[in-house]
């Protein structure tokens, strides 16, 4: 009797914990946040719970479940909402290195090891510190990085190309909020900006869900839209 409770438990937990991922989003199957990791081991544990209770109260973990589910549902509804939630939540991307200096304070606030930063460029192909120019932290835990012009996989030296330097792409717009920082690091500003988006007959950054500015100048622009891809290889 004992081993049909276990096996009808299990079978409830993995249900639950199934329309539970539902609820909140497949972002436990990519990679994850602090946040997103703390979600993740909590509600297995529960789901554990569940399925070796064998005192008969297995609706104990369930309602448990349930509440922790609707919970980090309206986390991430208020998070996508509002940045500076999300920034609470998730954490912020951290810059490591930029045109070749290392920012000793960063790698302490991000506690970062230097061994294990020198371990991250050589698995990204970097055996040395002057092929990169740019090295960032991102929210998720990985180490991105931008090489040296002349250390990309088609070496331009060897192909006697007069090339400039790269820079970095600025988010100036964000689920139709403009982050002024970012805009004004850009050099640009809001007249600027509002004069970009009427070029790409844009009257309103609402509509906007990522507006980014690259080292020429030039605004990439990508409405909100609940569309869904026309032919779709993944359905």
């Amino acid at each position: 009797m004992e081993f049909i409770k276990i096996i009808l438990t299990s079978v409830g937990s993995i249900i639950a914990l199934f329309f539970s991922t539902k609820i909140i989003g497949n972002k436990q199957m990519s990679e994850l946040s602090m946040f997103d990791y703390i979600n993740g081991i909590t509600i297995g544990s529960i789901a554990a719970e569940m399925a070796t209770s064998l005192d008969g109260k297995f609706y104990y973990p369930l309602t448990a479940i349930v509440i922790y589910t609707v919970i980090m549902w309206f986390i991430s509804y208020l998070t996508e909402k509002n940045i500076k939630l999300r920034r609470f939540f998730t954490g912020r991307s951290i810059v490591l290195m930029q045109s070749g200096k290392i920012y000793q304070k960063n790698f302490k606030t991000s506690k970062i090891d230097i061994n294990d930063f020198l371990v991250q460029c050589r698995i990204n192909g970097f055996f040395t510190l002057d092929d990169v120019d740019t090295a960032i932290l991102e929210q998720n835990g990985k180490i991105s990085f931008l090489p040296k012009v002349q250390a990309r996989p088609v070496n331009v030296q060897d192909m006697n190309i007069a090339a400039k330097q790269e820079k970095l792409s600025f988010t100036v717009v964000l689920d139709g909020h403009i982050m002024e920082e970012n805009l004004k690091l850009s050099g640009n500003n809001k007249k600027w900006l509002e004069n970009e988006l009427q070029k790409q007959k844009i009257g309103n950054v609402k509509d906007v869900f990522i507006a980014l500015c690259d080292g020429n100048n030039t605004l990439s622009v990508y409405k909100k839209t609940d569309d869904s891809p026309k032919n779709d290889p993944f359905q």
